[in-house]
């Protein structure tokens, strides 16, 4: 299990990501517009660096969702290897089979 800690902190940088998406989007397209005049341009830029660095999506990290494990972490089924292990060996995920020998 992670610590509560880097859980919470986790899911603090996600709603910052959410609250701050839409201004970020319309910043970032003002800033990479060659039609607009270079003025504009830097003014949406030093905007876009005045939010906080949290709301960037690219400071998310991949978590498990049972245990909150960063390292290991399979997307398509949201969890680490680790916990898919667990879950396969006591049958809980339907179509997987644990190998053993």
């Amino acid at each position: 299990m992670a610590k509560k800690a880097m859980i919470e902190r986790e899911r603090k940088r996600q709603m910052l990501v959410q609250k701050h998406a839409a201004r970020r989007a319309a910043l970032k397209e003002i800033a990479n517009d060659r039609d607009r005049p270079m003025e504009e341009r830097f003014k949406a830029r030093l905007k876009l660096a005045k939010l906080p660095r949290n709301s960037s999506a690219t400071r998310l990290h991949n978590r498990c969702q049972l245990t909150g494990r960063p390292h290991g972490y399979y997307r398509k089924l949201k969890m680490s290897r680790i916990a898919l292990r667990e879950l396969g060996s006591q049958g809980q995920i339907p179509g997987l089979v644990k190998s053993s020998w």
